[in-house]
């Protein structure tokens, strides 16, 4: 009996605990939830460029955008920025994040630890943006809960994104054939943006890049933004390093 009793007691602590747990997880994330608001409010996004300002409006306007042109002009950026205030405004479900992993040659084995840890490196730059706009907290609960979830192409076959803001970065990196496994997977209810510099291929032969550019550009439904040497916004330094080899091209 008196075992009875005591398990019962410690079955009961035990839910005490987990409502207490659950009660505190939900005051964490409303704490962040609001802070991340606060700081969308404190700093809203802005054109820094024209071709910035026409990027915006694509991907305001159409459920798929090419963002194409030389690093520092603000596409990967931009690009999260907007993925935030949609997820924030639940507009969106999720935040879907592709990029080839060119050095792994798409054999993420190689690398050590779970798929996010074996992304990692490829994903920081689109961390770095998302952790600016919602913190390192709120950014932290948000992959941990797969709202922001990480797309190895490895893994993306047999999958549908709906519901989602889907940032493809560094595209210029995927062969034709990942890019068409990409956009087969688009699902309902998604924005998605496509960006890459061809100057900057790191692999052999055609990039999926320019491919679908040229199936796709002036299709409905399909937007896109070339930015130019004049519209790096890096720093004066970046924008001289992209000119100088340009001029050199």
């Amino acid at each position: 009996m008196a075992k009875k009793q005591q398990r019962r007691k410690d079955r009961r602590q035990g839910q005490e605990r987990r409502v207490q747990q659950g009660a505190q997880v939900t005051e964490d994330v409303a704490y962040f939830l609001s802070q991340a608001r606060q700081k969308a409010a404190q700093k809203p996004i802005e054109a820094l460029s024209e071709a910035q300002g026409h990027y915006m409006l694509s991907i305001d306007s159409n459920p798929v955008t090419f963002g194409l042109g030389p690093a520092g002009t603000g596409k990967t950026y931009v690009a999260t920025a907007l993925a935030c205030e949609a997820l924030l405004a639940q507009e969106v479900r999720k935040i879907y994040v592709a990029r080839p992993m060119v050095d792994a040659e798409e054999e993420i084995g190689f690398l050590p630890g779970e798929v996010d840890d074996k992304f990692a490196p490829y994903f920081r730059p689109v961390r770095d943006a998302l952790e600016e706009r919602l913190g390192t907290g709120f950014t932290e609960y948000l992959i941990r809960e797969k709202r922001i979830e990480i797309c190895p192409f490895a893994f993306l076959r047999g999958r549908t994104l709906k519901d989602a803001f889907v940032i493809l970065d560094e595209a210029q990196n995927t062969t034709p054939k990942q890019m068409k496994l990409f956009l087969t997977r688009l699902g309902e209810n998604v924005t998605v943006v496509i960006n890459g510099d061809s100057s900057q291929q790191d692999i052999k032969g055609p990039n999926g890049l320019d491919d679908a550019y040229s199936r796709f550009v002036g299709k409905p439904g399909f937007g896109s933004v070339v930015f130019e040497t004049d519209d790096v916004r890096r720093s004066a330094l970046a924008q001289q390093v992209v000119e100088v080899y340009e001029a050199a091209a």
